[in-house]
């Protein structure tokens, strides 16, 4: 066997190869999305990237004259095929660069702002350093909003201060003040990391002096854990720490002069002394320490006015208490709250830094008081409490000035003052504010050198829908919705319904569109596309889809998922580009900021999709305790307003979904209260003869946690009492399951979805052989690990640690199955869908993670094997199954190595429920695996038999595999991965995939392929030639036929 090559051609391979490695390699990111012909060709056209072939291809013409050196060539050219081969295997398993996008989006977000630092030196690009509370520092373009760098710390990481040292470095403080981090501020890289000692709890504190000179004698300056540690800002080494750990003193503030050696480190013993320590800067040795005490106490927060005093609450709150302490002595002087303002009652000093005054909240009501040189205390200005306040910022000619920002109707006041001088107002500009973005809550302010030498000013503003927005000369520069970064629940809702009637214009012009963009995709086919014609196509696949349409599919494909946030926002996001629909900030009469807040699909029209709009149910608290009185909202979907919103006058402590419905559709729902008793809405009279119908069918169950208890209740009867309704009941407490606290503690519990959808109970093995699943929506997953486990992983020896999973029937109480791992801890990670559940933890004895499948089947219908049996109607398959009787049930299950940690599992769903699942696995990396359920399938064997193959089961090994292709995120991440929610689409082997964290990920997914679709790049044109082509070849041979048949007749 030979292969005779073109030396030109064959040299073609080896650069084609190596191009497609070269630029795979270089991609950023785990799975590099390989790149377009175009691409690749102009690559392997660059003499650089590859070495010289010339050598090898002049041996192979030389070594022709020997036989061995025939061999070498033929298995170099083999070589060479094998090498094209593996390349273009692995390019189908992979996406290219211009398919990224076309079925999934990503969105990038930060979080609430609660710090900020401006740099906008004329040189380098302007930029806000911001810290969220989403643990999140980065970098945003000033004149975007765009982010240039950003990082995402630990859960418990939180950022305590951030700050700018040397005009070159970001200085993050952490973890409650034991991590000192620097980043280089054009691109985020970490300069250095410090961790610092810490002993105790207490207040964090950062100082970075503003002298911009590289010598050590200005450290940093960090208080935390009860040391103070001076740090170098040049590389992080810790020049030296003092301790302030003294039982029942507590530091609240570390000041520094300018040009001064001198630190002054302030703070309260017991709350009813003040102490001073001085310290030189550069040794770290105390120079001098006073002390005062003063009757009755100290309050709340210090307000620092001036580098040698602060002002301070008493311990009635009725009191200021000005402290002087850069003097010899200590020295203190009282002005009372009602001396400054009438009808005074308890007070609260504010956060903003303002230079010699402060800003005091009294009677729903701000006023701003100055600190004189004597320490007295005068009221200047008084705002409402609606007001926000910036800190005090330098301007020109060694002026000092702050803003504020109040509401009023629809738009917002932003107004510069100076300190020294109120009624001087250096800016005042109103803009229109969209009123669901409620009020302002934080705002920060910057100034810049207007063309005509005047000082301008922009302010960064955090709403109270925690968006952020870049106010600069009377309008919005722009906006960012990080709400979308706090993401709590989400639900799905269908599209309206497309309306009929099409204009004659519009057919036309899509008539013509259709037929531009099938040449074009028949030009591409064919190779003959051009890199413009390749920008076109790409152009018309997206607007041709019409995935962005405000209107349903019939593939289902358009959707919306209703987001709810942690400030209670609402937000509806469209599954084809991502953009937002509509959001409402939810705002109950009863209370301003609803607590415990949790979303619920209240009204799924179906058979009046034309005529009800679907709504969304909203429960929350008004308070931060069980016991506050509940607050319910409902939110028509299509239009994001608020129907109606009132106070229930009861505590909500749990809201059970029934799966009831009324005439309108509306679902109807139990909400349970602290009082043991359960109210019925929609309080109607449909809604109440419907629930009296199943009123002895309805059963719910809760758990406590702490206390290691699960509880089962049934319903009595209806309450009674003066202020108890027709819709209120009383409930019985039916079983109880009591864990020993000093052996078991509850780390995880879950139950099925309760829309899901199952295709079919039976399940035929591979010798012929029928086993029917137990499928419960009644069964609840439990886990439990020895109290010693709880925390760390790694905190406990093996032999101190067990984990021990249950599945209780919580109709019941009845434990039906029991499976114990010794020497394992959690995190328990589980996902429960039809008869199986599988979990993720972690093995203390193997050093590794593990996750565990459990299969229940139903052994009570096994004499549904016989044939016969289903022939004559002697089956029991259509019996009525209780949970009062004693089931007959078996289990298969099997545990596997996993080498990551994860963050949380879903499961993908489908409409009928036919195409196969796989497990969505959000890792440690932020990123989404898909795993085919297969690979967890209990049945997996060593040396599966032929028939078993034939199956589908996979050969067992002691480890899951981690396909890089698998992950559905490609290269990206969800940073801060906190949920995966999976959604049905109408086409049954497509379903939606929805992540959220820090950011936003969305995708369309098909476990088993598009096996009832064609794909969106299938070219029809070519179908059509092929058809025209196809019948013109039948007519011409039909016709060349006939001419023959009639010529032989002749003869």
């Amino acid at each position: 066997m030979f292969f005779s090559f073109e030396e030109k051609k064959l040299r073609k391979v080896p650069r084609f190869a190596n191009a497609c490695g070269a630029i795979t390699t270089t991609k950023k990111g785990a799975i590099p999305a390989l790149p377009s012909d175009k691409k690749t060709l102009a690559c392997s056209s660059h003499d650089l990237l590859f070495f010289q072939t010339k050598a090898p291809f002049s041996l192979t013409r030389s070594v022709k004259k020997t036989k061995p050196a025939n061999a070498m060539a033929m298995a170099l050219r083999l070589y060479l095929l094998l090498l094209v081969f593996l390349s273009s295997a692995i390019v189908s398993f992979s996406l290219y660069e211009d398919q990224v996008g076309l079925m999934d989006w990503h969105q990038r977000y930060i979080g609430k702002v609660k710090h900020a630092v401006f740099h906008t030196q004329k040189t380098g690009r302007k930029r806000v350093i911001v810290s969220t509370e989403e643990n999140v520092v980065a970098s945003l373009d000033l004149r975007h909003g765009e982010i240039f760098w950003r990082h995402v710390l630990g859960t418990k990481d939180a950022i305590d201060g951030v700050d700018i040292a040397l005009g070159k470095y970001v200085i993050t403080l952490s973890s409650e003040g034991s991590m000192v981090r620097a980043w280089n501020l054009p691109d985020g890289q970490m300069v250095w990391e410090t961790s610092l000692h810490s002993a105790q709890h207490s207040k964090s504190l950062l100082s970075v002096p503003v002298n911009l000179k590289v010598d050590k004698d200005y450290p940093i300056l960090v208080f935390g854990g009860g040391y103070l540690h001076a740090v170098s800002p040049i590389d992080g080494e810790v020049l030296w720490k003092k301790d302030f750990t003294a039982e029942g003193f507590e530091v609240q503030r570390v000041l520094q002069p300018l040009e001064s050696s001198i630190i002054y480190v302030l703070g309260f013993l017991h709350s009813s002394e003040a102490i001073v320590y001085q310290i030189d800067s550069k040794s770290g040795e105390v120079v001098a320490e006073k002390s005062k005490a003063f009757p009755g106490g100290f309050s709340g927060e210090v307000a620092s006015v001036s580098n040698d005093k602060v002002v301070v609450l008493d311990s009635t709150r009725s009191i200021l208490v000005t402290i002087s302490f850069v003097d010899e002595e200590i020295s203190f002087q009282k002005t009372l709250i009602s001396d400054l303002v009438e009808d005074s009652g308890e007070a609260e000093i504010l956060s903003p830094l303002l230079s010699n005054m402060l800003a005091v909240k009294v009677n729903k009501r701000t006023i701003f008081v100055r600190v004189g040189d004597q320490g007295k205390l005068e009221m200047v200005d008084s705002l409402s409490d609606e007001t926000a306040m910036s800190d005090s910022l330098p301007v020109a000619d060694d002026q000092v000035a702050f803003a504020s920002v109040h509401h009023e109707g629809s738009k917002i006041h932003l107004t510069v003052k100076l300190v020294d001088d109120l009624d001087t107002v250096l800016l005042r500009e109103s803009i229109q504010m969209d009123q669901h973005r409620g009020r302002v809550d934080k705002v920060f302010i910057n100034n810049y050198i207007k063309t005509d030498r005047s000082n301008g000013f922009r302010a960064l503003i955090v709403m109270e829908d925690h968006s952020l927005l870049l106010l600069q000369q009377g309008a919005i520069v722009w906006s960012r919705e990080e709400g979308l970064a706090s993401v709590t629940d989400v639900t799905t809702a269908e599209l309206p319904v497309e309306k009929d009637g099409v204009s004659v214009a519009k057919v036309e012009h899509t008539l013509v569109d259709w037929l531009k963009g099938h040449i074009l995709k028949l030009k591409g086919s064919l190779l003959l596309a051009s890199p413009e014609d390749v920008v076109a196509i790409q152009e018309m696949r997206m607007k041709s889809s019409g995935r962005s349409k405000l209107t349903r599919d019939h593939n289902g494909f358009r959707k919306l998922f209703i987001a709810l946030t942690r400030a209670g926002k609402l937000y509806a996001l469209h599954t084809g580009d991502g953009r937002i629909v509509w959001s409402t900030l939810l705002k109950s009469p009863a209370c301003a900021r609803p607590s415990g807040i949790s979303l619920y699909q209240w009204q799924v029209p179906h058979h009046h999709a034309m005529d009800e709009n679907p709504s969304v149910l909203v429960v929350g608290r008004c308070g931060s305790d069980s016991s506050s009185p509940g607050v319910l909202s409902f939110v028509d979907v299509y239009t994001g307003k608020e129907i109606s919103s009132s106070d229930i006058g009861h505590s909500v402590v749990q809201v059970m979904p029934l799966p009831f419905t009324d005439s309108t559709e509306q679902r109807l729902h139990l909400i349970a209260d602290t009082d043991g008793h359960v109210h019925l809405y929609p309080k109607t009279s449909e809604a109440l003869s419907i629930f009296q119908r199943e009123f002895q069918n309805v059963y719910w169950y809760n758990v406590e946690g702490d206390d290691g208890i699960v509880r089962g209740h049934g319903m009595k009867s209806s309450c009674s009492g003066e202020t108890a309704d027709e819709y209120c009941f009383t409930t019985r407490e039916l079983w109880t399951v009591v864990f020993p606290s000093e052996s078991e503690k509850i780390i995880s519990t879950l139950t099925r979805k309760p829309n899901e959808v199952v295709h079919t109970q039976a399940k035929v093995s591979t010798d012929q052989d029928v086993l029917y699943k137990y499928v419960s929506r009644n069964l609840l997953f439990v886990a439990t690990v020895s109290p010693k486990g709880a925390g760390e992983i790694g905190s406990v020896t093996p032999e101190e640690s067990a984990l021990v999973v249950y599945l209780i029937d919580t109709v019941t109480g009845r434990i039906l199955h029991r499976l114990s791992h010794q020497g394992c801890q959690g995190p328990v990670h589980a996902v429960f869908s039809e008869n199986w559940v599988v979990y993720h933890y972690f093995n203390l004895r193997a050093h590794k993670y593990e996750v565990t499948v459990v299969e229940i089947y139903d052994q009570s219908r096994a004499e549904n094997k016989n044939v016969w049996k289903l022939v004559l109607g002697k089956h029991n398959l259509t019996a009525p199954i209780s949970s009062y009787s004693r089931p007959e049930m078996f289990t298969k299950s099997q545990s596997y190595f996993f080498p990551q940690s994860v963050k949380t599992i879903a499961v993908t769903s489908t409409a009928k429920g036919i195409t196969s699942k796989q497990l969505l696995i959000g890792t440690i990396g932020d990123q989404i695996l898909a795993l085919d359920k297969r690979f967890v399938d209990p049945r997996r064997t060593l040396n599966p038999s032929q028939a078993e193959k034939e199956e589908g089961i996979i050969p067992l090994t002691d480890s899951l595999p981690i396909i890089p292709q698998s992950y559905i995120t490609h290269s990206l991440k969800v940073e801060g991965l906190r949920g995966i929610v999976t959604a049905p689409a109408k086409l049954e082997s497509t379903t939606h995939v929805f992540a959220y964290g820090v950011d936003l990920f969305y995708t369309r997914l098909a476990p088993s392929k598009t096996y009832d679709s064609l794909t969106d790049d299938f070219s029809y044109a070519l179908l059509l030639i092929t058809i025209v082509a196809l019948v013109a070849a039948i007519y011409i041979t039909w016709a060349l036929s006939e001419k023959k048949e009639l010529s032989e007749k002749w003869r």
